[in-house]
């Protein structure tokens, strides 16, 4: 995590921060000025990356001290709700987005940089993918800067959907999907890994469906409580689809029991064809296998989750992470820059090079260098909607329903109206 404070006497609140500030931070930088940096990492060669960063930048901005805190997942998480209501508050945090970031936009907590993103002519703005901006933005404030976007998507075992006859190609609808996993089934292949005892392993499945029934502007109305919210047609008949899938059993023995480490093994060991998973799947099913090794690269192949025919979603709608640099209140005007140089092309491209992330600076995809996780970058930068993960978007408690009623449909426990009104139950009372 990153965190950007001022130790200086300039502090400005969120009223006072504008284009011209933006704009002459370098030149009023001071030796006082530090912008400290809270993020979540825990790898040692991707920590070496960012302190480079962040030396790099110093060094180009002479007076201007970048400090540097990182930690892991549940130390971030559990320190950064107290830091944010003190005086010790980093400048800049890592954020997941969604409900969460809304929330601690709510309090007060945060600025939003939308005068630094319009600053000469947009320029910061227009450089990075628009769906990211859009992402972080709430009543059209932007509280984060976006630094890296994530897809999940199917990733599947050429060799198993070639001894079935399926041509990935050819699945561009959900009917094309069902008709592609009975097909295997036929062929005694285990079409799918589940883990259904993680729960939100499932949930990708009828999030994609209502992301695909509603579309972005029913997603949205559904969010304000129109249209019957999360208990609305497009919803429900997200959740009839999925249980047509369930009653294919379509998973592997035991999926219900199974965690998200056992089905990467099931699809790693190549006892299951596909598997929805993120854009690291090539990595984590080959240490989760039995081998250690898992499928090889080039038996390993992506296809987008499909459309459903006559429906408002499109298949360049994306779900999956997002993540960038939340501004806290009072960080110095400096703060503003470095998250320009930060999602500048070249941090961009240096990152994708050496951390394999999906940036979200356009041109930077070329940079990733392994080919499936290329083929993922590029597909992110021509996407049309990027829905964060549902627990974020939504809030954990909503998001924890909506994993709860996915297991409950595909394995006959809950009608899909039911389920439905379920979702709608809780997250009306986040709209209160």
């Amino acid at each position: 995590m990153l965190t950007i404070t001022n130790k200086g006497i300039r502090l400005l609140s969120a009223a006072t921060v504008g284009a011209a500030a933006f704009c002459a931070s370098v030149a009023t930088a001071s030796a006082d000025v530090t912008i400290r940096w809270m993020y979540v990492e825990a790898v040692p060669a991707t920590i070496a990356v960012w302190t480079k960063i962040g030396k790099d930048f110093e060094a180009s901005h002479p007076g201007v001290k970048v400090e540097m805190q990182f930690l892991e997942n549940q130390a971030f998480k559990a320190k950064l709700p107290t830091l944010l209501q003190s005086k010790d508050a980093p400048s800049i945090f890592y954020t997941w987005g969604g409900g969460v970031l809304k929330a601690q936009a709510d309090t007060g907590s945060l600025r939003p940089i939308n005068a630094g993103l319009d600053a000469d002519g947009g320029k910061w703005r227009k450089s990075i993918n628009a769906s990211a901006i859009d992402g972080l933005t709430f009543d059209g404030k932007t509280y984060a800067s976006p630094f890296k976007s994530g897809l999940v998507s199917f990733y599947y075992n050429k060799e198993l959907f070639k001894k079935a006859n399926v041509d990935a190609s050819k699945i561009a609808t959900w009917d094309d999907f069902l008709a592609a996993v009975k097909t295997l089934k036929g062929a005694g292949v285990t079409p799918i890994a589940g883990g259904g005892r993680d729960k939100w392993p499932l949930h990708f499945y009828w999030s994609y469906l209502a992301m695909r029934e509603a579309g972005k502007q029913g997603f949205a109305d559904a969010k304000a409580g129109k249209n019957d919210g999360f208990a609305g047609k497009p919803f429900v008949k997200a959740g009839e689809l999925m249980a047509d899938l369930g009653k294919l059993e379509p998973f592997q023995n035991g999926y219900l029991g199974a965690t998200w480490p056992d089905a990467l093994a099931a699809f790693g060991d190549g006892r299951a064809a596909i598997i929805l998973g993120f854009e690291n799947t090539l990595a984590t099913q080959a240490s989760n296998s039995t081998s250690r090794k898992g499928l090889s690269e080039d038996n390993i192949g992506r296809f987008a989750f499909p459309v459903v025919k006559g429906a408002p979603g499109l298949a360049t709608d994306s779900f999956g992470g997002l993540n960038g640099w939340a501004v806290t209140k009072n960080a110095p005007p400096e703060t503003d820059e470095f998250l320009r140089y930060m999602a500048g092309i070249d941090v961009q491209k240096l990152l994708a090079k050496e951390t394999q992330i999906m940036p979200v600076a356009i041109g930077a995809s070329e940079a990733v260098s392994i080919p499936l996780l290329k083929d993922v970058a590029e597909t992110l930068a021509k996407e049309s909607w990027h829905q964060n993960f549902l627990d974020q978007d939504l809030g954990p408690n909503v998001g924890a329903i909506v994993n709860d009623m996915s297991v409950e449909i595909v394995s006959g426990g809950t009608k899909p109206a039911a389920a439905a009104q379920q979702i709608e139950d809780a997250y009306s009372l986040e709209r209160k």
